[in-house]
């Protein structure tokens, strides 16, 4: 029997956006215990102590090793890749041959000749597709997440943030850490157990030189680097954190999650859709949101859109390198924060829950995201000038907050917008949509993050 592939799926159903907007998919899946004390004081916690989530679930993680890995993503990404190797990470960015973004996730640097990237699955799906059906000599091996996966992980990956993560390491350690630089990887062990260790921290708090780390290690030893830590941390405050807060790390920190990949039209990404399975991550993933379209490109996004501008390197030639040259000195939009209007906010929470006929969308708390790509306009007036992507509650904000995309010459701070909450015509096919009608909420918009 020959497997659907996401073409043949495309081919069947005609409209791609039509088939996202009604996919049955809902947010993405976290695999992990939902809170360990409570989604409010672990929220807190990356602020206050630290916080410990377990990531060792929910990304694919797929490693990449021979003589042409370093060549394989320098070939796809729109990052430079003239000091990269052993003990370096950075955010790998890929772009179709049109310049548009077809996904990002965290490529590590094990050895000079063995990389991982790890995040959600589009990305490592498609430099997978790329070593294998280009000419390189590269040897995939794929540890997929938990979702799609009925045996156990590679690796286990902790991440701890706030500003006692550095005394509590060095206590688990024993000693003084070695000194990591922003995006670089330190080697140590804890409890006997080899570790890598991220710093992902642009900037620590003064006298520490880091607030997050990203600590990786052999998965049959997980429980005895957390037992480790949690013992470390109890002087300090130390909280796991569960599943309902661990997505509104982003609605503080600023990463738009999951832009739609820009791989569902051209003839050039056919190859790819014909790769993928019909039951994949790329297939089965919704679209949600006040935005309509039914040209599936006027979602597809470009590296500027996503804050990822700055990364966008022309030393070397790279798929998309040609159209985002082209793209590089015209208008783009630009990554921005808004804080929603707590009135506004409020009074969509009760009539949602208490109002009687006519409801809005209901706003789930913490996380407020019901498909795997939230699209909800944001108008000044009633002009259309971008789109509000990832959104929920926080505890250090105090209020609802959203990443969104908006035209540069509209992303100013402290300029009024407002967000066209809910779908047309009631609300779409998908299961996690209740009928509805929009509702529109103020908000203000911040090019930093604004707590």
């Amino acid at each position: 029997m020959t497997t659907e592939s996401l073409e043949d799926k495309i081919q069947r159903h005609g409209n791609i956006a039509d088939m996202l907007r009604n996919a049955p998919q809902g947010p993405y899946d976290y695999p992990m215990r939902n809170e360990y004390s409570n989604w409010r004081d672990e929220q807190l916690a990356w602020k206050q102590t630290s916080v410990l989530y377990d990531q060792s679930f929910h990304m694919t993680d797929i490693y990449f090793q021979g003589p042409d890995v370093k060549r394989l993503f320098s070939d796809l990404g729109i990052n430079s890749f003239t000091n990269f190797g052993r003990n370096k990470a950075k955010q790998f960015v890929g772009c179709n041959y049109d310049g548009y973004v077809i996904g990002d996730a965290i490529l590590f640097g094990f050895e000079d000749d063995e990389y991982s990237l790890v995040g959600r699955p589009v990305a490592p799906n498609w430099v997978a597709f790329m070593a294998e059906t280009g000419d390189y000599d590269v040897k995939v091996t794929r540890d997929e997440r938990a979702i799609d996966n009925k045996g156990t992980r590679l690796t286990f990956r902790y991440n701890l943030n706030g500003p006692a993560t550095g005394r509590i390491l060095e206590k688990a350690v024993g000693g003084p850490l070695p000194r990591i630089k922003f995006f670089n990887m330190a080697e140590f062990e804890i409890a006997g157990v080899p570790i890598r260790a991220l710093n992902h921290t642009m900037a620590g708090l003064p006298g520490q030189e880091f607030t997050g780390l990203e600590l990786m290690g052999p998965f049959d030893q997980a429980d005895v680097v957390r037992q480790a830590l949690l013992a470390a941390g109890k002087d300090f405050g130390l909280r796991e954190g569960g599943g309902r807060s661990y997505p509104t790390t982003a609605v503080e920190g600023g990463w738009i999650p999951s832009p739609v990949p820009a791989i569902y039209t051209g003839e050039a990404m056919k190859p790819f859709r014909q790769w993928l399975p019909a039951n994949g991550f790329e297939a089965t993933a919704s679209i949600g949101g006040s935005f309509y379209s039914d040209d599936i490109e006027d979602y597809y996004v470009t590296p500027w859109d996503l804050g990822y501008g700055h990364m966008v390197k022309f030393d070397h030639e790279f798929i998309g390198s040609t159209a985002l040259e082209k793209l590089a000195d015209q208008p783009h939009r630009r990554k921005v924060w808004l804080r929603w209007n707590k009135d506004d906010t409020a009074a969509v929470i009760v009539d949602s829950l208490f109002g009687s006929g006519d409801r809005p969308k209901y706003l789930d708390i913490p996380v407020s995201n019901y498909a795997s790509a939230p699209h909800d306009k944001v108008l000044i007036g009633d002009e259309l000038v971008g789109f509000s992507a990832n959104a929920g509650y926080t505890m250090n904000i105090g209020g609802w907050g959203s990443m969104a995309m908006v035209d540069e010459k509209h992303a100013v701070d402290g300029a009024e917008v407002h967000i066209v909450l809910g779908e047309e015509g009631g609300g779409s096919a998908k299961p996690t949509v209740e009928r509805h009608v929009q509702r529109s909420i103020r908000a203000t918009l911040h090019t930093k993050p604004a707590g």
